[in-house]
C-alpha cells in the first residue's frame, strides 16, 4: 500500500497505533474532511518513505508526534483545524524534529489548539519551505524569532490569530517570494516596516486588529501586485499616502477603518478603477468626498463613516452603479440628498445619519424601505416614504391627495390597458418578423448569461493562484474557483492573448456554447471579456466545475502525476464512448448549422462525480454550412484548423476541407486509445507502426491481447470479447483513411449504444 486515502467523507474512530509498521510502504496518508480523533501515531515514522501526511478537519487530540521528524522524505504535513495541544517546550518538540525534513515545502499548523512559546527552531525549517501556516490558534506568544529570513522560498506566511508580541522585523522584507502574508489580530507594536515594500510579489497582506504605530510606509505603493490590504483597527496617524491609493491591482479590498489618520482622502483615489471595497470609516478624515470616487465604477462596498467629511454628496458617485453598502453617517455633510441614490439599482444599504442634510427626502429605490435606510440626526429632513415619521415638507399640496380614484385607481387600469396593447403589438409585428426570415435570433452571449468582472474570477480563484491551476491548454489555463454570491464551484478557463489564436478560440467557443445544450457538453456558465486592472485585454469563460477531471487524466495518469484508485473498467469506457458519441453526433446533426468540434482527444473529454463524459474545449470548432465552408488551403484565409497531432483526420492536411467526417476520425483514434490505453503519440508508435496499424494487426483473433492492462472486464470472457471486437471494430471503420468508408456519427452512437446494451445482456430491439 502505497497511498490511502479517504478524504471528505463522514468516517470515525481513531488511526490504528501500528499503522506505521502494518503499512510500511505508505507514501500518502490523506484523511482530510472526516470526524477521526484520537493522538496521531508515533508509528508513522516507521513508514520511513511517507511523502504526504494531509490529515485537517478532523477531531486529532494530542501532540504532534516529535517521532515525524525521522521522515527525511517528508514534502507536506497538514494538520490544521484539528485539537492539537502544545502548552510547553516538551508539546513543541516535533517542530524541533520537523528540521530534519529537508524536503518539507508545506507546514500546516492552523485552527488548532497550540500555545506557549513559539521555538527559535521554526527558523532552521527547510529551506524548500514554501507554506508556513501557524493561524487561528489563539494562543501561541513571543516574538517572530530572528532569522526568520532563512526561509527564503516561502510564498505562504500566517501567523494571524494568535498572541504575537513586539515589533514586525524589518527582515522579514527578505522573504521576497512571498505572496500572502497574514500578522492580523495579534500584538503586534511599532511601525509598519518599510522592508515589506521589497516584497514585490505580495498580493494578499493582512495586518489588522494590532498595536501598530505611526504613519503607513509609503513603500507599500511599490507592492504592484497587491489585491487585498487590511491595516484597519490599529492606531496608525498621518495622512493615507497617494502611493498605495496608485496599486493598479487592489481590487478585493483596501480597509483602513478604525486608525487616527487625518487629512483628506486623496484624489487618487479614483485610480482604483477595479476596486470593490473601500472602508476608511472610523478615522479623523476631513475635508470633501473627492469627486474622483465616482471613477472606482465598480466599486460595491464604500465605508466613509465617522470622520469629518464636509461639503454636499458629490454627483460623481451615480458613476458606481454596482454600489451595495453606502455608509456616510456620523461626518459633517451638507446639502440635499441627490436624487441619483434612487437609481442605484444594487444598492441595499445606505447610511446618511448623523450629518447636517437638509431638504426631501427621496421615495424611490432603496428610499422604499426603510429598513434599508438610515437618516436620523439630520434635523432639516422632510417627506419620505411614511416609515420614516418624517415631518411633511413645506409648500406642498395636500388637495391633490384628495383624488384617491384617480390615482389609485383608474391611472393604473388605463397604464395597465395600454402597455398590453403594447405588448401584444410588439408579439405580432415579432410573429410576422420571424415569419420573413428563418434564420434563427441569437443573443449576444452577456444577454443570456449572468456578467462577471475581473476582480469576480480574482476572488473565486484567489488571484489566479497556482494551488487552483487544474489544467493548461495551447490557449490558456483552467483554474478551479468559488463563485460569490452563491458559492458556486466553477472552472475557470483564462485565455492567454498572447498566444495567436487565442482571440478567434475564446470567440469561437462563445459561438458555440452560446447555442449548443445537450447533457454530454461542458455546460457554460457565463463569459467575461473586459479590460483588466493593467489595461490588457482579459478573456475567459466559466464553466461548471466537473469533479473527475478529464479522460486523459483516467487513461495516463502517470503524465500528470494523478493517482486514481481504480482504472476505468470496460463498462465504464463503454458509457463514456456513447456519451461521447451522443454529444457529436447533437453537434452534427441537430445543430443549425452543424458544429465541427476539430479537436477530439481525452483532453477535452470531462467526467462528472457520476462517471457521465462531458465535451468540451470548443476553440477550434467550425460552423458548417455552404456560406461558411472553410478550407485549409485557402491561403487568404485568417482562420486556420489547428488539432492534435495524433488525432487530426489525415485530408485536413492534403486536402484541407473541415468536415464532420474529421471528427469521426477523432472519435476512431480516441475508441482506439480508450481499448489499449496507449496515446497515439506514444514512442511505440514510429517506423510506420501507428495506433490505428497496432489494433488492426490484432483484430479480430488477438484483440484481448492489446487491451488496456488496468481495465477490469466482466468474467463471461465471450460477452467481454465480443464487446471488445465490436469497439475495435467501430474504430476501424471511423478512422479508415478514405472519407467515403467512415461511418456517420450518428451510426456510431446507435452501435455504441446496442454494443453497451448487448454487454450488459439487456438489447433493446
Amino acid at each position: 500500500m502505497q497511498e490511502f486515502s479517504v478524504a471528505q467523507n463522514e468516517l470515525q474512530g481513531s488511526i490504528p497505533s501500528d499503522i506505521g509498521v502494518t503499512l510500511p510502504s505508505l507514501q500518502f496518508l490523506i484523511l482530510s474532511g472526516n470526524q477521526f480523533d484520537g493522538p496521531i501515531p508515533t508509528t508513522l515514522a516507521n513508514a520511513s518513505r511517507l511523502e504526504v501526511i494531509c490529515i485537517p478537519d478532523n477531531h486529532f487530540s494530542g501532540r504532534v508526534p516529535s517521532e515525524l521528524g525521522r521522515l527525511r522524505g517528508l514534502h507536506l504535513l497538514n494538520v490544521e483545524k484539528n485539537h492539537l495541544e502544545a502548552r510547553d517546550a516538551k508539546g513543541w518538540e516535533f517542530l524541533d524534529s520537523l528540521t530534519n525534513c529537508s524536503r518539507l515545502t508545506v507546514l500546516s499548523l492552523y485552527d488548532n489548539m497550540l500555545g506557549g512559546m513559539l521555538p527559535n527552531s521554526v527558523v532552521n525549517l527547510s529551506s524548500q519551505l514554501q507554506v508556513l501556516n501557524l493561524g487561528k490558534n489563539h494562543r501561541i506568544s513571543g516574538r517572530i524569532p530572528r532569522g526568520i529570513e532563512n526561509l527564503a522560498n516561502l510564498d505562504w506566511f500566517t501567523f494571524d490569530d494568535n498572541l504575537f508580541t513586539g515589533a514586525i522585523p524589518e527582515s522579514i522584507g527578505k522573504l521576497v517570494r512571498l505572496e500572502r502574508l497574514g500578522l492580523s489580530s495579534n500584538r503586534f507594536t511599532g511601525q509598519i516596516p518599510v522592508s515589506l515594500g521589497n516584497l514585490t510579489l505580495l498580493t494578499e497582506l493582512y495586518l489588522e486588529q494590532n498595536n501598530l504605530q505611526g504613519p503607513i510606509s509609503p513603500s507599500l505603493g511599490k507592492l504592484q501586485h497587491l489585491s487585498i490590504l487590511d491595516l484597519s483597527t490599529n492606531r496608525l496617524t498621518g495622512t493615507i499616502p497617494k502611493e498605495i491609493l496608485s496599486i493598479p491591482a487592489l481590487s478585493l479590498y483596501l480597509n483602513l477603518s478604525d486608525n487616527s489618520l487625518d487629512g483628506s482622502l486623496p484624489l487618487e483615489v479614483g485610480r482604483l478603477k477595479n476596486l470593490h471595497t473601500l472602508d476608511i470609516s472610523r478615522n479623523m478624515l476631513s475635508g470633501n468626498i473627492p469627486s474622483t470616487l465616482g471613477d472606482c465604477q465598480i466599486l460595491e462596498y464604500l465605508h466613509l463613516g465617522n470622520n469629518f467629511f464636509q461639503g454636499t454628496i458629490p454627483q460623481y458617485l451615480s458613476n458606481a452603479r454596482g454600489l451595495q453598502e453606502l455608509d456616510l453617517s456620523h461626518n459633517n455633510l451638507t446639502g440635499p440628498i441627490p436624487t441619483f441614490l434612487e437609481d442605484l439599482k444594487q444598492l441595499q444599504m445606505l447610511n446618511l445619519s448623523f450629518n447636517h442634510l437638509e431638504g426631501e427626502v427621496p421615495v424611490k429605490g432603496v428610499f422604499e424601505n426603510a429598513t434599508q435606510v438610515s437618516i436620523k440626526g439630520n434635523s432639516r429632513l422632510c417627506g419620505g416614504v411614511p416609515e420614516l415619521h418624517l415631518p411633511a415638507c413645506p409648500g406642498k399640496s395636500y388637495k391633490k391627495r384628495k383624488w384617491p380614484l384617480l390615482l389609485k385607481i383608474v391611472i393604473p387600469i388605463a397604464g395597465a390597458i395600454l402597455c398590453m396593447i403594447l405588448l401584444l403589438s410588439f408579439l405580432i409585428l415579432r410573429r410576422k418578423r420571424k415569419s420573413k426570415n428563418n434564420a434563427p435570433i441569437v443573443h449576444p452571449l452577456e444577454d443570456q448569461f449572468p456578467k462577471v468582472s475581473h476582480s469576480d474570477l480574482i476572488r473565486a480563484t484567489d488571484g489566479f493562484s497556482s494551488t487552483n491551476l487544474i489544467g493548461r491548454g495551447g490557449y490558456g489555463s483552467v483554474y478551479k474557483g468559488i463563485l460569490s454570491p452563491h458559492q458556486t464551484i466553477v472552472a475557470v478557463k483564462v485565455f492567454n492573448l498572447q498566444n495567436h489564436g487565442a482571440s478567434k478560440s475564446f470567440l469561437a467557443e462563445c459561438e458555440v456554447l452560446r447555442s449548443a445544450r445537450h447533457r454530454n457538453l461542458v455546460k457554460v456558465m457565463t463569459c467575461c471579456s473586459m479590460v483588466d486592472f493593467r489595461g490588457h485585454d482579459f478573456k475567459a469563460l466559466v464553466f461548471e466545475f466537473i469533479l473527475n477531471g478529464s479522460l486523459q487524466k483516467w487513461l495516463h495518469p502517470e503524465l500528470d502525476g494523478h493517482h486514481h484508485t481504480e482504472s476505468l473498467s470496460l463498462l465504464q469506457r463503454l458509457n463514456i464512448a456513447m456519451d461521447v458519441a451522443d454529444a457529436v453526433d447533437y453537434l452534427h446533426n441537430n445543430c443549425q448549422p452543424s458544429i465541427v468540434h476539430c479537436d477530439l482527444k481525452p483532453s477535452n473529454i470531462l467526467i462528472d462525480n457520476e462517471m457521465i463524459a462531458h465535451v468540451g474545449d470548443f476553440g477550434l470548432a467550425r460552423f458548417m454550412s455552404k456560406a461558411t465552408a472553410i478550407s485549409l488551403a485557402d491561403k487568404s484565409s485568417s482562420i486556420r484548423i489547428k488539432g492534435t497531432l495524433g488525432y487530426i483526420a489525415p485530408e485536413y492536411g492534403a486536402s484541407g476541407q473541415v468536415s464532420t467526417s474529421g471528427d469521426v476520425y477523432s472519435y476512431g483514434i480516441l475508441l482506439f486509445e480508450m481499448l489499449t490505453g496507449k496515446s497515439p503519440v506514444d514512442d511505440m508508435f514510429k517506423d510506420g507502426l501507428s495506433l490505428r496499424k497496432f489494433v488492426e494487426m490484432a483484430f479480430p483473433e488477438r484483440v484481448m491481447a492489446i487491451v488496456d492492462p488496468p481495465m477490469s472486464l466482466a468474467e463471461d470472457e465471450s460477452k467481454t470479447r465480443e464487446c471488445l471486437i465490436s469497439m475495435a471494430r467501430i474504430g476501424l471503420s471511423c478512422s479508415n483513411g478514405s472519407v467515403r468508408e467512415r461511418l456517420n456519427i450518428s451510426d456510431v452512437a446507435t452501435t455504441m449504444h446496442a454494443i453497451r446494451d448487448a454487454y450488459l445482456g439487456t438489447r433493446v430491439h
